[in-house]
């Protein structure tokens, strides 16, 4: 399989990671005077298809500095470690809380588990393969790293995980989001722009902390963000206002829900529902049908993860 890629802006390539179905989850390659680092890998299966988009940009691998991982979700880190073991000169950037479960992957393995059982885990992931130690780097809140001159900050975002941070790129005007500005798929484009839902999922939504983390994110005064669900978004003014009014739309659905007998199909139901009337709004022509194929898999985690949320909090 050849790595779908689309060439974006200063130095970006944006890669289909394959994971679940196309365009549903990116991995982003920096490239600075023949340096390279990759941002968020996909899992496993990805590996290739980012080996091949290097190659496709007569790049090599000991030409990657960095894998940087916004957090250390397995659709986003997965396949860290058998990436770093094909790039003999990168260093792993990950948040400090993330950095214990890419040396030692097995509780990271294990939470996935709970989410999507044993056999799931396994056929979507494949074995997450640890990195050593001494090739992890972990930047403070703050801190600025530098790719072959050109410098990236790494700003601690923590609404969406603990173990989440972003990565500033002042070169682009840029910031890779990860999670932390939500998901914005490009079937959902209308000739209004694009659009944008918050992510939920298990198990450390905190919705104070993902209203701070979009804050900071615009506070970098950004023309675009690298979303890795799906990449390259604009519009971020009204684009913000989606995720605070979202954020809060989460909220009042699980609050709604939070003492039915079937409280579980309830959120679900109230958050296609929501889905279903902001696509409406935004021009966007499919049907149910549509929705459910692109949005799917966000209804489902997103719905567990306002379960967790109520929980934790009672």
């Amino acid at each position: 399989m050849i790595a779908a890629t689309t060439i974006l802006n200063d130095g970006i390539v944006a890669i289909d990671t394959e994971y679940a179905r196309s365009l549903q989850d990116a991995s982003h390659l920096i490239i600075e005077g023949g340096r390279a680092a990759f941002v968020d890998t996909g899992v496993n299966d990805s590996v290739p298809l980012l080996l091949d988009a290097l190659r496709a940009q007569d790049l090599d691998v000991g030409d990657v500095d960095y894998v940087i991982l916004t957090h250390v979700h397995l659709d986003h880190a997965g396949g860290a470690g058998l990436l770093m073991q094909e790039l003999p000169n990168a260093r792993c950037v990950v948040h400090r809380y993330g950095a214990r479960h890419m040396v030692d992957p097995e509780k990271l393995v294990a939470g996935t588990q709970a989410v999507y059982g044993v056999e799931q885990t396994q056929q979507t992931y494949g074995t997450i393969r640890p990195i050593d130690e001494d090739r992890i780097h972990i930047p403070e809140d703050g801190d600025w790293l530098s790719l072959n001159g050109r410098e990236l900050q790494f700003l601690n975002t923590e609404g969406h995980a603990r173990h989440h941070h972003v990565i500033h790129d002042p070169a682009s005007k840029g910031v890779f989001t990860g999670d932390s500005f939500g998901v914005s798929y490009r079937e959902l484009d209308t000739g209004n722009g694009e659009i944008v839902f918050p992510t939920s999922t298990p198990v450390q939504f905190d919705p104070p902390e993902a209203h701070v983390s979009v804050d900071r994110i615009m506070g970098c005064e950004p023309e675009q963000l690298y979303l890795t669900h799906y990449s390259r978004v604009r519009n971020l003014d009204r684009l913000a206002q989606q995720m605070h009014a979202g954020i809060d739309a989460y909220v009042a659905i699980a609050e709604q829900h939070e003492h039915d007998d079937d409280r579980s199909a309830n959120i679900r139901a109230g958050l296609t529902e929501y889905y279903a009337e902001q696509l409406a709004d935004h021009g966007f022509a499919g049907g149910r049908d549509e929705l459910l194929e692109v949005l799917g898999i966000d209804i489902e985690l997103n719905a567990q993860g306002l379960e967790f949320w109520l929980s934790k909090r009672q």
